[in-house]
């Protein structure tokens, strides 16, 4: 109100509608144009064509993005051009644009290069903060990378991308009637911002400006609300499409050589033979020869340091052996040592994503059934971001037993569960194994007699 009211005082200390035309003048104008039979007509010219500029750079944006990160040659290939549309004045773009397309479609590709790179920016930008283990977690369940997409990464690219648009939707208006202005197609806002100029009609010019922020502000509210959803679709929609993988497109050999498939033979699932294993070439244990057949469940029970976790990522394909032979499961199956749970996900939703569809009744129920063993029921349906960390390990556990696979392979499955809780899960742990291979590691006294296990010293080598 006191902006309206500064307004209309300088309005008449002017003196003159043609120089600065009033509020009141103004408004009394717009409800003019408001009752024009050809108002809606304007309107609906200008957005269609903002509208379709815009969503074709923002689509596009997000897909090249999505590539480049993949492949890095398309990022390099796409970045002296967006560069340079990032720092081209739209005004000459506009100018070229009408000698080459005409003035219908102006405003639209003037959209289209205003906001691509912004989104493309903005989304490259996003998926370097992807949270990596996750992603490495859906990796070694063998999730299809559709599903990955749609219940990893576009929740977590999602936040920059909202934030992006409540920029360039005003962004586009801007570019999309500043075209219109220069190009002057008719039945278009800009042509009559134009002809306002012309007739030096204040008050009119300032009553489609009005007409262009509202427009500008519905449609970024619009998107932005419908954008902000798609997080949540996306994951639902993870669990009906791509399947995880088929054990078999996991099957391989790692050695001193590098990565080197070959087909899985008949023998023990798990093999080491004089295998070191390390990071980047520092070896954190050696000389180690392990054979883990079918049913057999294996305890490292080292201390911290000795490298238990490094061999489960070397056993689960995460690193390659630094020396010997490793033989990986066909398909593992794995609880981390750390939480690594979709968080925006329920219980059941982050086990029905590594094994099966929603859309399964029978799948759907057993994944409840199999969480009620160590979960309440009020836990089950809620975001796992909401449970307690204990609650959280047992969805782990309940993940790793439940998906399809070859061996289990555990990282301190137990740490934050109490005596009954640990016990329980042992006992979870050893009626669902089905006759996979299981490797532990853990630091508790008692798992060896729970889980019935026989012990491997990664410090003796065997």
């Amino acid at each position: 109100m006191p902006w309206i009211l500064a307004w209309q005082v300088a309005s008449l200390v002017v003196g003159s509608s043609i120089l600065l035309a009033g509020p009141v003048d103004t408004v009394l104008r717009l409800l003019a144009l408001l009752g024009e039979k050809s108002f809606l007509a304007t309107v609906g010219f200008s957005l269609a064509r903002i509208a379709l500029g815009f969503l074709l750079a923002f689509a596009l944006a997000v897909v090249l993005a999505l590539a480049g990160h993949r492949h890095p040659l398309v990022d390099r290939l796409l970045s002296p051009g967006v560069s340079a549309l990032k720092s081209v004045p739209i005004v000459c773009v506009i100018v070229l644009l009408l000698m080459w397309v005409g003035s219908r479609s102006v405003s639209a590709i003037a959209v289209f290069l205003a906001v691509f790179p912004a989104v493309y920016l903005s989304c490259r930008e996003a998926l370097l903060h992807v949270d990596p283990k996750v992603s490495q977690m859906l990796g070694v369940f063998g999730v299809a990378p559709v599903r990955r997409l749609l219940a990893h990464t576009w929740p977590q690219v999602l936040p920059y991308l909202v934030g992006t648009s409540r920029n360039v939707c005003g962004m586009a208006w801007k570019a999309g009637v500043a075209a219109e202005l220069i190009g002057s197609p008719m039945g278009s806002i800009g042509e009559r911002i134009y002809n306002s100029k012309l007739l030096l009609d204040t008050a009119e010019l300032f009553a489609w400006t009005i007409v262009v922020v509202v427009m500008s502000w519905l449609c970024e509210r619009a998107f932005v609300a419908v954008l902000a959803r798609t997080g949540s679709w996306s994951q639902h929609l993870s669990l009906r499409v791509g399947r995880p993988r088929s054990a078999c497109a996991q099957t391989g050999v790692r050695h001193q050589a590098g990565r080197q498939g070959q087909a899985a033979s008949a023998g023990p699932t798990i093999l080491l033979k004089d295998a070191s294993v390390g990071y980047e070439g520092a070896v954190v244990a050696s000389g180690l020869n392990l054979a883990v057949l079918p049913g057999d469940r294996v305890l490292l029970a080292d201390r911290s340091g000795t490298g238990k976790t490094t061999l489960l990522h070397t056993v689960a394909g995460l690193q390659d052996v630094l020396a010997g032979l490793c033989r990986r499961p066909a398909q593992p199956t794995m609880a981390f040592q750390e939480s690594r749970l979709v968080e925006e996900m329920s219980a059941v939703q982050n086990v029905l994503l590594v094994m099966g569809s929603a859309r399964e009744e029978a799948a759907c129920a057993r994944v409840r059934s199999l969480l009620s063993e160590l979960l309440p029921e009020a836990a089950l349906d809620v975001p796992v971001r909401r449970l307690s960390g204990g609650q959280r390990r047992r969805v782990e556990v309940v993940r790793a037993l439940v998906a399809p696979g070859d061996a289990v392979l555990l990282d301190e499955p137990f740490s934050s569960l109490d005596a009954a809780s640990h016990a329980q899960a042992a006992e979870f742990v050893t009626r669902h194994l089905d006759g996979r291979a299981l490797v532990v590691a853990s630091h508790l006294p008692d798992d060896m007699r729970l889980l019935d296990a026989t012990s491997f010293s990664l410090k003796n080598g065997g």
